[in-house]
């Protein structure tokens, strides 16, 4: 699994990062986490609004700082 976290390096996209490790860690689920910080590469996948978190190149959220227990639940459904 690939999960990537799209943004500028902001505050917001530091937390969300933050809170998909601890999703991670507490599910027992083993990814690749990528920040992604180019504006080229956030504009690719139609994001216009961070931070954005990407699962196996798809859009699960955008335009807010999840916390792990949501990160949880959208992990449960891509399982």
């Amino acid at each position: 699994m690939i999960i990537k976290i799209l943004g500028s390096g902001c505050r917001n996209c530091v937390t969300l990062k933050e809170n998909t490790d601890k999703a991670l860690k507490e599910v027992g689920v083993d990814a690749e986490v990528i920040k992604v910080e180019d504006f080229k590469d956030i504009m690719a996948y139609g994001v216009m609004s961070t931070p954005a978190l990407v699962i196996d190149e798809k859009v699960v959220s955008f335009g807010k700082v999840l916390k792990p227990k949501e990160i949880i639940k959208i992990l449960e459904k891509v399982k």
